[in-house]
């Protein structure tokens, strides 16, 4: 490894193998040279003099990419793609009169990118179903925990850890049904020329327009697409990058929300991300125990979600059918964009797969703010056993006030309950207040809005999916 050179920490340290692997040069070169053979063999068998030798000489060098010729020959022309024809010509040597015939260069290179970013977007849908399947079994696990809700970051009505899960889950479904929705809506550039005319296709087959539309659809239907973009100038629209930035983007702000919530759940200690046995949380405050991983969610989320901006640019300022300020900036936002949800849908994968809840924590916050919460039941209770609302009411008020003072300003323990145990007023009631207390009595249809989004919603994609919740390997 060379430590003299800056390296991505996208790949050193955060994105998986797998990721990395989709948007390597293997990847991209070896798409580039199918692309090519699949145009040979839709050019002969719509009638151009191409031999099943040639294409097969092709087939023969698929994979192994001879870089040295093609770096050199770059060097001399200063075009990458015309280097790579050279390069793969000088190994499919029968077939390099006939590589590359009739198209130009984006051909390969924005057919292959859109081939790589479905193969990358299926990677990132694997991942996000092995989070949903997670936070689904953590749901259901914790589905009746009462917990306080929390509005404006104060304490408010109680939910449950359960049904809060499933908040940070509905997130993920609707990033979960917009990145289907774009998967199945994805389009190749298709076989256009070199300003999306097709002009030198119908040189090529001698104004035969059929035969021009034909080889379009064979070549789309030999790579695995439905179809290709009806016009195109040389490129296909950068519309469809800024698309697949948002979708990311919004993965990420659901991957932020949630993270940035354990992180303030985990300063509260009711909840905690993992925590290895040997694991460090500061250097110098050996006690400390960081939430570090979901930290790690929110500084690449954060990266992420500001990427759409670039890409609206790009594509609000192509001249008409093409300029080329988008070439560098797209080797650069696509592949990055990518590792980096994946690096935080390994750790979401991870952390949802071992939180820790603090029962007892929780228990003891709810009893600190129940009693303020239950005066409303009290009232009512005591109204109902003949006593005056308005009169109920103002001892309420009062007693609630210097319960307040009493956890306010001398850090006291909240006494509400015995003040009002101890008022004449609640006297005919006294002996049910404890009783009131009881945190389920608070939650609502928590527990079964928890059971029935499960249920309704989240349960028919997993099983359509046949997913099973696997642990994700994560890089330190």
């Amino acid at each position: 490894m060379n430590k003299s050179t800056y390296e991505n920490p996208l790949i050193t340290r955060y994105a998986s193998k797998e990721m990395a692997s989709v948007f390597s040069d293997d990847k991209k070169f070896s798409t580039w040279r199918k692309l090519w053979i699949a145009l040979a063999e839709s050019e002969k068998e719509l009638g151009l003099n191409i031999t099943d030798e040639q294409i097969a000489e092709m087939k023969e060098h698929v994979y192994d990419i001879n870089y040295d010729v093609a770096i050199k020959r770059e060097k001399e022309v200063r075009h990458d793609v015309m280097a790579h024809v050279y390069a793969f010509g000088s190994q499919a040597k029968s077939a390099m009169p006939i590589i590359h015939l009739g198209a130009t260069s984006c051909y390969v290179t924005d057919n292959a990118e859109i081939i790589i970013i479905r193969e990358a977007l299926e990677l990132v849908r694997g991942k996000i179903l092995q989070v949903m399947k997670k936070l689904s079994d953590f749901a259901l696990e914790y589905k009746g925990l009462p917990t306080l809700g929390f509005t404006h970051l104060q304490p408010a009505q109680l939910t449950t850890v359960g049904k809060r899960a499933c908040l940070w889950l509905q997130d993920l479904q609707m990033d979960y049904e917009d990145l289907c929705a774009l998967i199945d809506s994805l389009k190749l550039r298709g076989v256009k020329g070199t300003t999306g005319t097709q002009a030198s296709f119908m040189t090529l087959f001698e104004n035969d327009g059929e035969k021009v539309k034909a080889l379009e659809k064979a070549v789309v239907k030999k790579m695995g697409f439905k179809s290709a973009f009806a016009v195109s100038g040389q490129t296909y629209t950068r519309k469809l990058d800024y698309s697949v930035l948002c979708v990311l983007s919004k993965i990420a702000q659901s991957a932020y929300k949630f993270a940035n919530d354990l992180r303030i759940l985990q300063n509260m200690k009711e909840m905690e991300e993992p925590f290895e046995k040997n694991q460090i949380g500061s250097s110098a405050m050996a006690y400390k125990r960081n939430p570090m991983r979901s930290e790690r969610i929110c500084a690449l989320a954060r990266y992420v979600i500001t990427l759409p901006e670039n890409e609206a640019i790009t594509a609000s300022t192509q001249w008409f059918e093409r300029t080329l300020d988008d070439s560098a900036n797209k080797r650069i936002t696509i592949p990055q964009a990518f590792l980096a949800i994946d690096g935080i849908l390994s750790l979401f994968s991870n952390v949802t797969g071992g939180m820790v809840v603090y029962e007892k924590v929780i228990t003891k916050h709810i009893m600190a703010e129940l009693p303020f919460m239950a005066t409303e039941t009290i009232l009512m209770e005591c109204v109902k056993a003949g006593g005056n609302r308005q009169e109920l009411h103002e001892a309420i008020r009062c007693h609630s006030m210097d319960a307040g003072k009493v956890v306010k300003q001398e850090g006291g323990d909240n006494d509400l309950i015995s003040r009002i145990k101890a008022d004449p007023l609640f006297t005919a009631i006294k002996d049910e207040i404890d009783g009131l207390l009881n945190p389920y009595n608070f939650i609502g249809r928590a527990e079964q809005q928890t059971e029935e989004f499960i249920a309704n919603e989240i349960k028919p994609i997993l099983e359509a999916n046949d997913i099973s919740s696997e642990e994700t390997e994560i890089k330190v």
